[in-house]
């Protein structure tokens, strides 16, 4: 189940968004309005719910998160965004990944 995180998170979504992949989370993160969808199986179906809340695709970038240990990573076949100078699936610009960082950690972590 796909959940749009606006304020921390409840265990109720935690458990939600674990449903589908068990060991961690897909997420998209919308570094502009400071919100994420998390859940699924692709980080595609976070970024559409996010498109359709009214985030927009450039501000939007791929994460899991790993609750157990409390850990972000930065790879996301929605993160190649040749226009924006990132060629990889991992984000490149480290200002980039420490915004994706500080929203997953205030809005998922510790739950």
């Amino acid at each position: 189940m796909i959940h749009i995180i606006r304020s921390r998170a409840t265990k109720q979504q935690m458990d939600d968004m674990q449903q589908t992949l068990g060991m961690y989370i897909k997420l998209a993160v919308d570094l502009r309005r400071g919100i994420l969808a998390g859940g699924g199986e692709l980080h595609a179906d976070c970024e559409q719910l996010l498109l359709e809340d009214g985030s927009r695709q450039e501000d939007i970038w791929g994460a899991d998160w790993y609750p157990v240990i409390q850990q972000v990573t930065f790879e996301a076949l929605i993160n190649i965004k040749p226009r924006q100078g990132n060629r990889s699936m991992l984000i490149a610009d480290p200002a980039i990944r420490e915004r994706v960082s500080q929203i997953v950690q205030l809005l998922l972590g510790g739950v």
